[in-house]
């Protein structure tokens, strides 16, 4: 199905997509696209909405029931846009999203669907998952010079770290936390500050209320922890290539840096179990 605009979709949302979970994967180049889709809808999300500028030409082998969207991904505030109107037009449903070149992992998912992990995530009276942002890069640029390799992917191994949030107020917020590492760290001069975290709310519950602020968190704060009061939750990767790509575009970064590759740097198994041997998500209580 292709939407002309964002309004065409949120007004056909409930009668096309009253099961989920859905996922909006938003599309800013061609760098991956074929991967990216195939990828989630092997996860097994009930829809697949892809957003993309009109003159962008997708590929020709995507899957048949992929929704398509005309709009300008790259417009200021452009995910929090889809995002809430999203949120408003299925309420009750499981909403998660990605860029091109991004690959989601939880645990076990090469034998659960998502939809299984997300009836487990509700029995655990949860609406969200946390997930964090593992970088992956291409270990020679002389031969990928956009920094994109899937055959070939490394990510760091080590690196990461994390900060207590701090509300408005100079207060700690409770189980909220900014992580930070990967290329994002390392090459933090590159970065602007308010790209430089790498958590993410990849899965939500839309509920009437329920708003994405410019900083990619939610204004209710039990969406933006990691785990509920009593025990550990499961939590999810999303493996992406969109940094690596980012620091190949810009001019200064591009000039500045010859390899991504370092001694902390491991090749990239695409299971998750590697994910989870190097505490790069958590299983919770999900055995």
């Amino acid at each position: 199905m292709h939407y002309p605009s964002l309004s065409a979709l949120a007004g056909d949302a409930k009668r096309s997509f009253s099961k989920g979970p859905v996922a909006l994967i938003l599309i800013e180049d061609d760098v991956e696209v074929s991967s990216t889709i195939a990828h989630h809808g092997q996860a097994g999300f009930t829809h697949l909405i892809a957003f993309c500028a009109p003159q962008l030409a997708l590929p020709a082998d995507l899957p048949q029931g992929l929704h398509r969207v005309d709009f300008d991904v790259s417009a200021e505030d452009a995910l929090q846009e889809i995002t809430n109107t999203m949120i408003a037009a299925l309420p009750g449903q499981w909403l998660y999203y990605c860029y091109n070149a991004e690959y989601l992992f939880y645990p076990f998912c090469e034998h659960r669907s998502v939809g299984e992990m997300l009836t487990f995530m509700g029995e655990e009276r949860r609406d969200s998952v946390m997930s964090y942002i593992v970088d992956l890069y291409a270990k020679d640029l002389t031969t990928h010079a956009n920094g994109v390799d899937r055959d070939e992917a490394c990510f760091d191994k080590s690196g990461y770290y994390a900060l207590a949030r701090a509300g408005a107020g100079g207060e700690t917020l409770e189980r909220q936390v900014d992580i930070f590492g990967g290329l994002r760290w390392r090459f933090e001069e590159h970065i602007a500050k308010a790209r430089q975290r790498t958590d993410r709310v990849a899965f939500f519950r839309a509920q009437p209320g329920l708003q994405m602020l410019t900083d990619r968190s939610f204004n209710l704060a039990e969406y933006n922890t990691y785990a509920c009061p009593w025990h550990n939750n499961l939590t999810a990767a999303i493996c992406s290539f969109r940094t690596a790509k980012a620091l190949r575009r810009n001019p200064g970064s591009r000039a500045m840096i010859d390899t991504f590759h370092w001694p902390r740097s491991e090749p990239f198994s695409w299971q998750s179990q590697q994910l989870l041997d190097l505490g790069l998500m958590e299983p919770g209580q999900w055995f």
